[in-house]
């Protein structure tokens, strides 16, 4: 039934979440009102999960924490209001109740709806859902002028909405989004597919892409894996009600380890759809490894509430506030590490000339493939500025998480750097959440979107409150 009772009145549920989201508005104004006018605005976060240097701002920062829940739900028309700041781990949480999920659900629990559509986001969905903020149908931002103000796709601010994905909070920050929903059934019935030869990994996804099947059952997520240039995995996802045994890997099984097979047929498996979507985050993909978790003897006495991706982050900012790693490798007479956390698309068509190049130049494994379509196709035209796209066109996501040797003597970022430069060339984009090294000419013909940028920046946030997206994504100090 609709949320919506008689005469259009709301359940007490309702109109409670719509006040207790309002009364957060008014902390978050208020916070605002209370930062200097010559300090730069920031969020006031506990957790991140970005990857790159942040300006350091000792001004106060706006109070969000009213904007963590879920506001409603409407089964009927399968949407959400969302407070920004609000976890995908509760929002799927809630949805779930009413076997309704969002289009896309990033991988890792602690991911906010607002980081998400504004710094992209990505899964096994994408190639048939596209990116999250594609699904918004509205939502209420925060601008740098320090306004409240809605933006729809049809509305006096629509272009805000067009322009707030890949903008990271340089032209405001979300405090409401009105999301669609999709059905899901209670389980994920999955195949793992093994190749031997990259080339014939990207034919097959292709195709799979183009069908949205596989030897003859539907397919409705679909993402994979490379652990070397000849093991590499397709897994293939349909949704079902049928009952029956299913797997869990949040105790001593490892789920990227479950994928590896030698067998010519594709081994099956299932989840639930609730561990299907968390399939990554126990380890943090692969990650954990890093931290011994993944020995039997240490994960057997690791608690298990320990095992999620917000706590090996919180190992991580310890590493890079302290410099762990680099004082280990020093002990034992090694040059630091370049840390190397990118996620990069390209078009499917060069899936293979990447992942083939990187194997060769830079050493990690294993590599995460998603693949992408934009649902939103109208015109022709590149929808999304900030982060251009090109409608009706394929592109696999390429994510690879690690640190790698350097030389003494060596550019700074020089992996990186490379990565960047093959990238361009390959006609691909790379994601921001990371270390970035482009000059300000290179950023802002990737990622201004000609003119759009700068005509939003000074629409919606006139007097500079908040930081540029290049100072943001590049510059570090």
């Amino acid at each position: 039934m609709s949320l919506l009772g008689k005469a259009g009145r709301a359940p007490a549920a309702q109109e409670s979440g719509f006040a207790a989201h309002r009364a957060g508005v008014e902390r978050l104004l208020a916070s605002y009102r209370a930062i200097p006018r010559n300090a730069n605005v920031r969020l006031a976060k506990k957790t991140s999960n970005l990857f790159r240097a942040r300006a350091k701002n000792t001004a106060p920062g706006l109070d969000v924490s009213g904007l963590t829940q879920v506001i409603a739900v409407d089964p009927v028309a399968r949407t959400a209001d969302v407070a920004g700041m609000t976890t995908y781990e509760d929002l799927v949480d809630v949805t779930l109740r009413y076997g309704l999920a969002p289009f896309v659900v990033p991988q890792l629990k602690t991911i906010t709806l607002g980081g998400a559509v504004t710094g992209l986001g990505i899964e096994s969905t994408s190639f048939r859902n596209g990116l999250p903020h594609e699904s918004v149908l509205e939502v209420d931002v925060l601008t740098g002028a320090g306004e409240i103000i809605t933006a729809t796709r049809d509305n006096e601010h629509a272009d805000l909405l067009r322009g707030f994905p890949n903008s990271y909070g340089t032209l405001g920050y979300s405090t409401r989004l009105k999301i669609e929903l999709e059905a899901v059934e209670p389980y994920v019935a999955l195949r793992h597919i093994r190749f031997h030869d990259l080339r014939e990994l990207e034919a097959t996804m292709a195709r799979i892409i183009e069908e949205r099947s596989y030897d003859g059952e539907p397919v409705e997520y679909l993402d994979g894996v490379v652990f070397t240039a000849d093991e590499s995995y397709l897994t293939v996802g349909r949704r079902t009600d049928e009952p029956g045994p299913v797997s869990d890997y949040t105790g001593m099984d490892i789920y990227y380890r479950s994928i590896q097979h030698d067998d010519t047929r594709p081994k099956r498996d299932r989840l639930t759809i609730h561990d299907y979507l968390w399939r990554w985050d126990t380890d943090w993909f692969w990650c954990s490894r890093a931290f011994g978790t993944q020995n039997p003897r240490i994960r057997r006495f690791w608690p298990k509430r320990y095992r999620r991706s917000s706590f090996y982050w919180k190992l991580i900012a310890l590493d890079h506030r302290y410099d762990i790693g680099d004082k280990i490798e020093a002990r034992k007479g090694n040059p630091p590490r370049e840390r190397v956390v990118q996620d990069i698309e390209v078009p499917i068509e060069h899936t293979a000339d990447f992942v083939e190049w990187f194997l060769r130049e830079i050493p990690i494994e294993p590599i995460w493939l998603c693949p992408l379509r934009l649902r939103d196709e109208s015109n022709g035209e590149r929808p999304w500025p900030l982060y251009p796209l090109e409608p009706e066109r394929t592109y696999v996501n390429v994510g690879f998480w690690s640190a790698v040797p350097t030389t003494p003597g060596q550019q700074e970022g020089f992996a990186n750097r490379a990565i960047e430069r093959k990238v361009s060339e390959l006609d691909g984009h790379k994601s921001l959440y990371s270390d970035a090294y482009y000059s300000p000419e290179d950023f802002a013909a990737l990622y201004y979107g000609g003119n759009t940028y700068s005509t939003l920046k000074q629409h919606y946030d006139p007097d500079h409150r908040l930081l540029d997206l290049y100072s943001k994504a590049v510059q570090r100090k």
